[in-house]
């Protein structure tokens, strides 16, 4: 009994010494370094948290400045390859606004926060970054454990779904803009190559990289951008390297990953579970985007158990009355992270694209917080 308590008191005063110099060991970037200006209606800190693999995230806090008690929370992250001073720190700023406390965090392996190699992802890690986000905000005295959401966009969309799926404390989830990463990369857009001999041959070329070189880069996005690409090509560009989301800690607007990198999303399936989610879950997509397919069709799995493009069957959601599909007019891919301009390089009018009330909405009516 008395070396139990030696145990956990040596092990408490450990875990206190980590937290205290887990800021120090990121050597977080202290000034505002975001693409977007700070709003002068929130508070903003830097914050880490440890996931249960023992990597360090570094994160954002906002708080709403004119807001008291313990309110409810969202965690949020994504595009696939972005950092958190990029699309996810503007929706948690803006819904810090609407009364939320927030949270955008870096993933692990990217921006600031650890592990090594760099530019690396799992979906097991990724979808452990979200719940380890939700034990970060569980336990901040002004929160509401009981009243936690979260928000992924673009690859992180299906991250979120995935953890919504495994963690019954993320009572509403919005997934925005989003890619299934497992699904494109086992069977790239559209599905195009979804037969045993591409992705064999996938395999193989990945098996060979790991021995060729393994911390290879694959590359972000593209640097120059050919007027025949495909339009979402160009919007990614617009948003990534130009001055309207160019961040340099952004694998997307510079190296990208790492070759063999997203190799273990390519051999697994997200969402399997994700008709069995009790809680809301709002998927939202641009009318134009590319990836459109993706989020109709997690949301039809969502509810029936079933939907084109899935090989499995599930029952039907035993509470499909809180699962809503929001398709925006006009929007395209890229429009959901920042809204969208008129113009190339975030030039012209704002297009506003993003709709802030009818999230504000959503998350007040499913954390049932003010």
């Amino acid at each position: 009994m008395l070396l139990g308590g030696m145990l956990a008191s040596c092990t408490n005063s450990n875990k206190q010494t980590t937290d205290e110099n887990m800021e120090q060991e990121l050597e977080l970037t202290q000034e505002w370094d975001k693409v977007f200006p700070l709003s002068e209606k929130v508070s903003h800190k830097k914050v880490t948290f440890k996931t249960q693999y023992g990597l360090i995230l570094a994160a954002d806090m906002y708080t709403p400045k004119d807001v008291k008690g313990k309110l409810a929370a969202i965690a949020v992250s994504g595009p696939f390859g972005a950092v958190k001073e990029q699309s996810s720190g503007l929706y948690a700023m803006k819904m810090a606004e609407r009364g939320f406390v927030t949270l955008a965090f870096d993933p692990s392996y990217t921006g600031e926060s650890s592990g090594e190699p760099r530019r690396t992802a799992s979906p097991d890690i990724n979808t452990e970054d979200f719940m380890a986000a939700v034990d970060f905000l569980s336990k901040q005295e002004n929160v509401d454990a009981e009243k936690i959401g979260i928000i992924g966009i673009c690859g992180w969309g299906g991250i979120a779904l995935n953890a919504a799926a495994a963690d019954t404390r993320i009572k509403a989830t919005v997934a925005s803009t989003m890619y299934d990463m497992t699904r494109v990369s086992g069977n790239d857009y559209n599905d195009a190559f979804d037969v045993e001999e591409a992705r064999h041959t996938a395999r193989e070329k990945l098996s060979k990289q790991r021995l060729d070189d393994p911390m290879a880069m694959a590359g972000g996005v593209l640097d120059t951008v050919p007027p025949q690409a495909p339009r979402f090509v160009h919007d990614y560009y617009d948003y990534y390297k130009t001055e309207r989301g160019y961040h340099k800690r952004s694998g997307n607007s510079n190296d990208g990953w790492r070759v063999i990198g997203t190799q273990a999303y390519s051999n697994s399936r997200f969402l399997y579970y994700i008709n069995e989610i009790r809680s809301a879950v709002l998927v939202m997509h641009g009318a134009d985007a590319h990836s459109r397919y993706f989020g109709e069709a997690a949301y039809h799995y969502l509810v029936d158990g079933k939907a084109e493009g899935y090989k499995f069957v599930g029952e039907p959601n035993p509470n499909p009355e809180n699962k809503d599909l929001l398709i925006i007019p006009d929007a395209s891919h890229c429009d959901l992270y920042d809204g969208g301009y008129t113009e190339l390089v975030g030039k012209g009018e704002p297009k506003n694209m993003i709709p802030w009330d009818k999230l504000e909405k959503f998350f007040k009516t499913n954390l049932k917080s003010f």
